[in-house]
């Protein structure tokens, strides 16, 4: 593997190149944004891959949504077939200035790429292209490869099943990598064995047709915010548990987060007692979660002296792998409307759902993940669950029942994604790129 691996080291600073490029490219999809930007960032993103070599390149259309990328390349007779997985869209960057740097403006400081989209997830975009041309400077790629890059991952699975099973012909493989998870640390290779499950309920609250005058009328009556403060309030006990009653949960069983770990990444403040009970680990990949993600209501700035007639939250819930999504959403939302108190008006409006996953690593081809991971970062590998989602997973394997999920990336416990400075590693995406083409060719073999 020596010459690959000189190989993909050497391709450094193309693969900076390319992902400055794709960074610079505000690919939102949320709604409000600008949708041009995300189909630039779809174009640029098959630029790359047919530069890198992919005989077959071309944008998935979708009804009302952003494109996505495919593109393949055919193995030996009889090789498996690997699907590749990126998204190009990005969460937006409403807090552009307390960046750094601007969030569009990709700066290389300290071997770190800094922008929006750097480690979630234009990174992994970075790596498959790095690999396929790393592959393909020998001839014939080792297996067949398939290149899958979503264009609405951040923003909505309405469009997901479509994708995914509108085009299972295109996309059937033996093997998917999903390049949009990270190490714990810098240089510390790490699987994601398991993915929470993800979605948000809408609860507005009315009280009245209108506003009226807090002076004439306070007293008697209620105000929305008043009463939605105190439904959100009873999701959580005093000790910050989740209040719901009949969630799943379970006892993780995978290597631990330490509390002082915790804190040192996210940056708590000292005096801030964390939430809930059992680890750090339990909370955060095989618990449920509940926060609130927005809130609407008069804002400070235009406050007037009435009684506010509507309120409104978006409450997000993470749930943990095996939960039954559409229960658990039904438990959360008959919750809030039982706490809703004073008789208030409660409309709750749900999103789409996506679950979780818990992977089988059981199998000959994660030994070779292993193999390839330890090759390339010369150390052990650490086995971890993800707190967040990835809707794709759970959908590609209930579309393929045997195919086997490899969850990785190069993002790090200082990448900050979903936040501001967003960064990556540029070592890491480099040997997260001769892990990738190592564990091709080690599969190839078996």
């Amino acid at each position: 593997m020596d010459d690959l691996f000189l190989r993909i080291d050497d391709d450094r600073p193309r693969i900076t190149e390319e992902l400055s490029t794709l960074v610079a490219i505000p690919s939102v999809g949320y709604d409000g944004y600008d949708p041009a930007h995300v189909r630039a960032s779809a174009d640029a993103t098959a630029a790359i891959l047919r530069a890198a070599g992919l005989t077959e390149v071309r944008l998935l259309e979708l009804d009302g949504g952003h494109p996505a990328v495919f593109g393949r390349h055919a193995g030996p007779d009889g090789a498996p077939t690997v699907l590749l997985y990126a998204h190009h869209d990005v969460q937006p960057a409403a807090d552009a200035p307390a960046w750094t740097h601007p969030p569009f403006e990709p700066t290389v400081i300290d071997g770190r790429l800094f922008g929006r989209g750097s480690a979630d997830d234009k990174c992994g975009i970075a790596i498959h292209a790095a690999v396929i041309r790393a592959l393909l400077a020998d001839g014939e790629p080792p297996v067949t490869i398939n290149v899958l890059v979503e264009g609405e991952e951040e923003c909505s699975t309405e469009h997901l099943p479509e994708l995914v099973q509108g085009n299972a012909e295109l996309l059937r493989a033996d093997v998917a990598i999903v390049a949009d998870s990270g190490n714990i640390r810098t240089g510390v290779p790490t699987l994601t064995t398991s993915v929470r499950g993800a979605t948000s309920l809408e609860v507005r609250v009315d009280v009245l047709p209108q506003a009226v005058h807090s002076g004439a009328f306070g007293g008697p009556l209620p105000d929305a915010i008043s009463a939605l403060a105190r439904i959100i309030a009873s999701l959580h006990t005093d000790d910050g548990a989740v209040a719901v009653e009949g969630l799943h949960a379970f006892a993780w069983e995978g290597d631990e987060i330490t509390e002082e770990e915790f804190r040192a990444e996210t940056n708590v403040f000292p005096e801030v007692q964390l939430l809930g009970s059992g680890s750090i680990a339990d909370r955060t990949l095989t618990q449920p979660s509940i926060n609130v993600l927005a809130f609407d209501a008069p804002r400070v700035s235009e406050v007037a002296n009435q009684i506010v007639p509507t309120a409104t939250a978006v409450i997000g819930l993470r749930m943990a792998p095996g939960e039954d999504y559409a229960k658990a959403r039904a438990r959360v939302a008959d919750h809030m409307r039982a706490a809703a108190p004073w008789g208030v008006h409660v409309t709750i409006d749900e999103d789409d759902p996506g679950a979780g996953h818990i992977v089988d690593t059981s199998s000959g081809a994660f030994a070779a993940v292993h193999e390839a991971l330890t090759d390339a970062f010369g150390r052990d590998v650490v086995e971890i669950g993800s707190g967040g989602s990835i809707p794709l997973v759970p959908l590609l394997v209930e579309t393929f029942p045997h195919i086997q999920v490899v969850m990785w990336g190069a993002a790090d416990d200082r990448s900050n994604y979903h936040s501001r400075n967003e960064s990556v590693d540029l070592g890491e995406v480099v040997r997260m790129a001769q892990a990738e083409a190592t564990f091709l060719v080690k599969l190839a073999g078996r």
